[in-house]
């Protein structure tokens, strides 16, 4: 079974256990209690390995993981949430992760006092690197497919 489903089912069961409703934005309703309860029921999916999951946890480990992709999907199932999209609260705070350069200007910044023009100037860095960055995974197409004005105009 995959996890938002297993977090759905799990979710269900335990709120049906006590009598309470599935329907509508169900966040409220999850005590610390309802929530340790929801956790255990996935900690024990993931050891009888039916809930998928990629890697080998500790059982530290597997409840923290267990309790972050019970918030996941109490934010983002639909089912869940009463049916509201969900939005990134910090859109494109990501952006970069996963880049050396950028990780190390960041630590660098965060030595700096903000408003100094040395902080301006790591700033300035951390932004081209990021346009970088996704310039760089900006989705490629075949120019040769557009028509000749566009293909003129776009072919720099």
């Amino acid at each position: 079974m995959n996890q938002k489903e297993a977090v759905f089912q799990a979710v269900n069961g335990v709120l049906a256990e006590h009598g309470l409703s599935t329907e509508g934005n169900i966040s409220s309703s999850i005590t610390k209690e309802l929530r340790s309860q929801i956790v255990a029921v996935l900690v024990a999916g993931f050891q009888n390995n039916t809930i998928a999951i990629s890697e080998n946890f500790d059982r530290s480990k597997i409840e923290t993981y267990a309790s972050s992709l019970l918030s996941n999907w109490l934010r983002k199932d639909g089912r869940l949430n009463g049916g509201i999209k969900y939005v990134a609260k910090n859109p494109g705070s990501r952006a970069g992760s996963g880049d050396e350069q950028l990780k190390a200007m960041r630590q660098l910044l965060k030595t700096l006092t903000p408003g100094t023009a040395d902080h301006t100037e790591v700033q300035g860095f951390i932004n081209e690197r990021v346009a970088e960055i996704s310039v760089a995974k900006a989705p490629k197409f075949d120019l040769s497919k557009l028509p000749e004005a566009l293909r003129n105009k776009f072919s720099k």
